[in-house]
């Protein structure tokens, strides 16, 4: 549900954004957040500037993405409850690890670490299947969204191109609809505008959607995707990371790629 609102910033119309979003009567939320609706309407007018506490317990309720809380807190004139450091920070190291560590074991299955928009962070040497004959210019800002798409990407070589790419697509929605910083709603106005038609009515019979993909080679592979995040990362850098392996399918799949 997409809510369209030209006013300011303020951190009452960011509650109020986040509350329509999550379809809560101003009641409903200040029962959940254990607070009078005339407080939760004072906020949302900017009647009342709420405290860092209650900003969190807002945010809590609504379950805004942590990123949007901290531009909550500091509308609210607070500090920003989480941090944001570069991957190469010292005090990054740990993360740093832990990713080369994932992608050395998937090896020799590709594997790919993406941030919160999808630009490509890392990869293994496996992954160097899905790269191959990608347009150059794709690679020069790798994004994985664009990468799979667009014509000069993977999407020629993608035999189930309308179903990986209504997968795909339904994914970024969901993601959109959890973000407000409009990032996500440009990157799917692009790759939505690609070529090539969704698939409106997959096989909802199998396991998994798979990537069934040609290498430019003439080899049919078969992979299924799983996904692995930071769980307990305070970080917005190292919760917004994304580890995204390709696994075989099948025998055939798993015996070309060794």
């Amino acid at each position: 549900m997409a809510i369209q609102d030209t006013a300011p910033r303020t951190v009452g119309v960011m509650v109020r954004r986040w509350r329509m979003r999550r379809r809560l009567s101003q009641l409903d939320l200040a029962l959940e957040a254990e607070v009078s609706a005339r407080h939760i309407s004072f906020v949302e007018t900017g009647r009342a500037t709420p405290s860092r506490a209650m900003v969190l317990r807002l945010a809590g309720v609504l379950d805004v993405p942590r990123r949007e809380q901290n531009h909550m807190l500091v509308a609210a004139g607070h500090a920003p409850a989480y941090s944001e450091r570069p991957l190469d920070a010292p005090d990054m190291a740990a993360v740093q690890a832990g990713l080369a560590r994932v992608l050395a074991a998937y090896e020799p299955y590709p594997c790919i670490v993406v941030n919160r928009v999808w630009d490509l962070v890392s990869a293994n040497t496996g992954t160097s299947v899905l790269l191959a004959g990608v347009a150059p210019h794709l690679l020069d800002r790798p994004n994985a969204l664009r990468i799979a798409l667009h014509p000069e990407g993977l999407a020629p070589r993608i035999r189930n191109l309308g179903q990986w790419r209504g997968h795909l697509i339904e994914r970024l929605r969901r993601e959109v609809a959890a973000d407000d910083t409009g990032e996500l709603t440009a990157l799917l106005d692009e790759v939505g505008g690609y070529p090539g038609a969704e698939d409106r009515f997959p096989d909802l019979g199998g396991v998994a959607v798979p990537l069934e993909l040609t290498t430019p080679d003439g080899a049919e592979l078969r992979l299924l995707s799983m996904v692995t995040t930071f769980g307990t990362a305070l970080d917005l850098t190292a919760a917004e990371l994304s580890i995204e392996a390709f696994l075989p399918a099948d025998a055939a799949t798993a015996a070309l790629l060794r």
